[in-house]
């Protein structure tokens, strides 16, 4: 018996394990909120396949996601990620990744954890929406649009509210499956 799945789901093995063991999944590691935070960025104007091909030399490139690390690149470094074709070599991106590591760490300061901060949005509960087809799907909500303009106040980039939607689905803030998921009601 086929498992039915989200429908933006395709036949690519990295996206099927993407989808059935990590999106939408309620997720508290600081570690892996900035992973995703940098992905979603780097995804913006492309597809979620083209980066979810790429995600393992993402890790390579970006010290696997270490934001304490990436917080101190250097001009160096900087070059060194826009020679690196294994990524998608976007200089607004890159330095939005070393900012966004630098602020990452204030928030972490300021809040305890990234985790803590982030979730305040939904008042640290998942919002569960109803998705029947593809066109249910959501670009941005009233909670994204207040993560995107606290983000950016907080001195973040390339977090706009399509891009904070897409990491809140991502994390299991927001519970995107399909009403036909098998996922939709096994989070856990």
């Amino acid at each position: 018996m086929i498992q039915q799945r989200c429908p933006w789901v395709n036949d690519n093995p990295l996206m099927i394990e993407y989808h059935d063991k990590e999106w939408g999944t309620p997720l508290h590691k600081d570690n892996l909120l900035f992973e995703y935070l940098i992905l979603d960025i780097f995804q913006a104007g492309l597809s979620w396949n083209t980066i979810i091909n790429k995600r393992e030399n993402f890790r390579k490139a970006f010290d696997n996601f270490n934001y304490e690390k990436i917080a101190n690149y250097t001009e160096k470094d900087f070059d060194r990620l826009m020679q690196n074709s294994g990524i998608i070599k976007n200089k607004l991106k890159i330095r939005a990744t070393i900012i966004n590591a630098q602020k990452f760490q204030e928030v972490q300061k300021d809040f305890g954890s990234f985790d803590r901060y982030i979730w305040q949005f939904t008042n640290n509960k998942t919002i569960i929406n109803k998705i029947k087809t593809i066109k249910d799907y959501q670009a941005k909500t009233k909670e994204s649009d207040a993560m995107s303009k606290d983000l950016l106040k907080k001195g973040f980039k390339f977090v706009g509210s399509t891009i904070c939607y897409a990491f809140m689905q991502a994390s299991g803030i927001v519970n995107d499956h399909s009403e036909d998921c098998f996922k939709k009601n096994n989070i856990q």
